[in-house]
């Protein structure tokens, strides 16, 4: 599978998905205009998996927005796809100990996705 590299930006989070190296990952600042267009190349990405190799998503965002948050409900759900095809997939979702958003944001995404959720407090 072709790898990603997206670099972050003050209003765009880091992505990075390479399974070569065991990296899927989202981090920093989610807030694009366009966000359909930005994240599109995870979303096919995602389309066009097809292999059993176990994908671990870590999801380390600071903020996101209302926009953001339904496309990446919609990633959490095309991965409970894939773990529903074989697949072993696991999210980490990593929020800071005083950021009590995040972490009930995560909580919630964990509750609407039926794949292994776990939440990282840095």
């Amino acid at each position: 599978m072709e790898k990603i590299s997206i670099e972050g930006t003050e209003d765009t989070p880091q992505i990075n998905i390479d399974l070569e190296a065991g990296v899927f990952s989202i981090s920093g600042r989610s807030l694009p205009e366009d966000v359909t267009t930005f994240y599109e190349p995870v979303v096919k990405w995602l389309d066009a998996y097809n292999s059993k190799s176990p994908i671990e998503c870590a999801i380390k965002l600071e903020y996101f927005n209302t926009a953001s948050s339904k496309i990446i409900l919609d990633i959490l759900m095309k991965l409970e796809e894939l773990a529903e095809a074989s697949n072993h997939i696991s999210i980490k979702w990593y929020y800071d100990k005083n950021d009590e958003d995040m972490f009930e944001a995560g909580e919630e995404f964990s509750e609407l996705v039926e794949i292994p959720f776990e939440l990282i407090k840095y």
